[in-house]
């Protein structure tokens, strides 16, 4: 039976998604998240599911619920903790909040360990002690559990949703910031809470834990992806985002005491930012990534740092490795680290050994893997030879492999799910750019693509603009259109990572000078091609790759069509606007937003393109669309009808952010961009989604 998984978007939607991976203290038990479409299809919820590192045994799910799993953590114990807002059967609190659960290492069901108003956020535990520690959003005017509950309460019993902000920012990606901040807490028994112990225990309700509040007085911002426990569960080091002047901030490191909540700035300095990493098995070390806070004229560069934790005092590893290394786990000997970074299209693991001979620290860094293929997850196991990661490529989604550390074997485990079976063939392409550069990225082309039937090309161009097309993606994936028909080049230009800093600093702070000069030279080649169709053609991208879509529309007629999502329009609009802005403020000068804004060259534009926006984007706010949208119909090159229509098309979501994640509205994005590439691209008439309301549903 043939795989319809790209054929038909009901199946594509349908097809669970792996994420993430969590390892037990043992090296025993492997734990992914397995992402499946709910009952009502309009949204997925998540499960947990059991990989056996052996890979001699099926995984096979170990919770259920319609709300879903989600953050496995094991604790020292070998218990799994995770996040869920499903009820608890002693649950007497009506509200549907994210409690932290605890599913016992020795057998029995998973019960609420606690739940609280605004609920849990992420999960951390000590490899070898039984400490556990939460993030959690706490509100600015209290300092414990107590006090934040009566305000929340306070708020709810109001039905007050209004925020009073005194600094910057106010919201991030696609949720408001405030009242309630991130803080860490730790996870304490509660004596209140203990089952009677002359009690039946088959009907005791398990004892609820209390949470502690460990960052009291915090005056800064803390950066809840970035905390990391010591081994012994005695400290946490976190990121703290400091506000300056002028709605700036940097970001630096804080170190807390877990039983006595003191904490202290550790590191600092007006012109680096600071990301704590992974800490060492003894507890003396820590990696850390420093990184130059960019400015127009200088890109930023993290290098991975060995910090003493002690003394303060940090001591480079990989400065002589030019590419943006991310730490991932310690090898259980103390030896090295292994390491996660873009490299030519790819993402590798690397081993970072260090030589702690004399009175300096001399690291080695060393590539593991060399398979096609881009890794988010690599764990060290205990036994010191084997690591566990989860890796994807354009040739298959996400899965879990174990890794051999020694010679970069790896094994594809007893996986959730198959890979499904690919509607075409993925080819490596490259050319060199006007500057001698060379510029390289995927082909993905249909099986029957041959010089007698030459595919059409779609240019996708990536996000970011500091990535790389070296992974899956489920929003913007090759193979739906290649199931079309179509060939989809995804190119790296500069700007892009895992080419090394030079690349990077080709493209900075001139987006429409290198970065678009490299896309029209790798096209160029692609299309020289003769299995591909020169004279039909779209441009196509988002975020950053939207920017370019614009860019590219404004400067060449080259494309029959052009399809630009969640796009930067405006520069000087989008500087202060976006959630970000410091960020951009520090990349994007006064001279660049005049001379490469894509908003300047409107009058140059006679492609037709379809501009897709979600009205809860905050990253490239909604005013960029609408903006681009209306200037199109007042001042582009491309004639309206006498009836006031246009060739140009806009897509509008209303309750959608940056990226497109109802499946319902996952699958009007997908027919509506083909049916625009099928009208301008091959001249045919494709039906629209019934669900537009639109009559009649073809475009012709």
């Amino acid at each position: 039976m043939t795989d319809s998984t790209f054929s038909d978007l009901d199946h594509y939607v349908a097809q669970p998604r792996i994420a993430g991976l969590s390892l037990n203290p043992a090296g025993t038990r492997l734990v992914t998240t397995v992402q499946t479409l709910n009952h009502k299809k309009n949204g997925y919820v998540e499960s947990l599911w059991e990989v056996d590192p052996r890979g001699e045994q099926p995984a096979r799910r170990i919770t259920h619920s319609p709300q879903g799993e989600t953050n496995p953590v094991f604790a020292a114990s070998g218990d799994l903790y995770f996040t869920s807002a499903r009820p608890d059967a002693h649950d007497t609190d009506p509200d549907e909040t994210t409690a932290l659960w605890r599913l016992p290492a020795t057998g029995g069901e998973a019960h609420v360990v606690n739940r609280r108003p605004g609920g849990v956020s992420t999960i951390l535990a000590a490899d070898q002690a039984d400490v556990i520690a939460v993030t959690a959003p706490l509100l600015s005017g209290a300092t414990d559990e107590t006090t934040h509950r009566k305000l929340h309460q306070a708020r709810k019993d109001g039905s007050v949703q209004a925020i009073l902000h005194d600094s910057y920012p106010v919201r991030y990606w696609d949720h408001d910031l405030g009242p309630a901040a991130p803080s860490l807490f730790r996870l304490d028994a509660d004596d209140g809470a203990e089952a009677d112990s002359d009690a039946d225990t088959s009907q005791a309700e398990p004892a609820r834990k209390k949470l502690t509040n460990l960052l009291e007085g915090l005056d800064a911002r803390l950066v809840a992806e970035d905390i990391h426990l010591s081994p012994d569960g005695s400290f946490a080091l976190f990121g703290l985002r400091i506000l300056e002047a002028r709605a700036d901030t940097r970001v630096t490191i804080g170190y807390v005491d877990l039983a006595t909540g003191e904490w202290q700035i550790l590191l600092d300095d007006p012109d680096h930012n600071y990301t704590p990493g992974v800490i060492s098995p003894d507890g003396r070390h820590a990696v850390v990534s420093v990184a130059n806070r960019p400015t127009p004229e200088r890109a930023m560069r993290p290098v991975l740092h060995l910090l003493e934790i002690s003394t303060g005092e940090l001591t480079a590893l990989t400065d002589d490795t030019d590419l943006w290394l991310t730490a991932t786990s310690w090898l259980p000997d103390g030896s090295g680290f292994l390491a996660l970074a873009d490299h030519n299209g790819r993402g590798p693991v690397f081993r970072v050994d260090l030589d702690h001979a004399g009175d300096t620290v001399q690291a080695q860094t060393v590539q593991i893997t060399h398979d096609d293929a881009t890794y988010s997850e690599a764990l060290a196991a205990p036994e010191g030879n084997l690591a566990y990661g989860v890796r994807s490529s354009y040739a298959f989604p996400p899965e879990v492999v174990r890794i051999d550390v020694s010679t970069g074997e790896t094994t594809r485990l007893l996986n959730p799910t198959p890979r499904p079976e690919l509607p075409g063939r993925l080819e490596e392409v490259e050319t060199t750019a006007e500057d001698g550069v060379r510029i390289r990225g995927w082909l993905a082309l249909p099986q029957e693509a041959n010089p007698d039937a030459p595919a059409p090309l779609l240019l996708w161009i990536h996000g970011g603009p500091l990535s790389s097309w070296n992974a899956w993606t489920w929003r913007w994936n090759p193979w739906l259109a290649v199931a079309r028909g179509y060939a989809v080049l995804l190119p790296d230009p500069a700007l892009s990572t895992g080419y090394g800093q030079e690349f990077i600093q080709r493209g900075w702070n001139s987006w429409g000078d290198k970065p678009y000069t490299d896309l029209m030279s790798i096209t160029d080649a692609t299309v020289e091609r003769d299995d591909i169709n020169e004279s039909r053609t779209a441009a196509m991208g988002g975020s950053f790759g939207g920017y370019m879509a614009n860019w590219v529309a404004g400067h060449t007629d080259r494309f029959n069509a052009i399809v630009t999502h969640a796009s930067l329009w405006a520069l000087d609009q989008f500087g202060p606007t976006t959630d970000m802005s410091p960020f951009w403020r520090r990349q994007l000068n006064a001279e660049m937003e005049a001379t490469h804004s894509p908003h300047a060259y409107v009058e140059n534009i006679v492609t037709p393109m379809l501009v897709i926006h979600g009205d809860r984007d905050y990253r490239v706010p909604i005013g960029e669309g609408l903006r681009l949208w209306y200037e199109l119909l007042e001042k582009s090159g491309l004639p309206m009808d006498a009836d006031g229509t246009t060739a140009h098309r806009f897509l509008y979501f209303p309750d959608e952010n940056h990226w497109i994640l109802q499946p319902q509205h996952a699958k009007i994005w997908y027919e509506v961009v083909f049916n625009f590439l099928a009208k301008h691209l091959l001249g045919e008439g494709t039906s629209l989604p019934k669900e537009l309301g639109l009559t009649p549903h073809v475009e012709s």
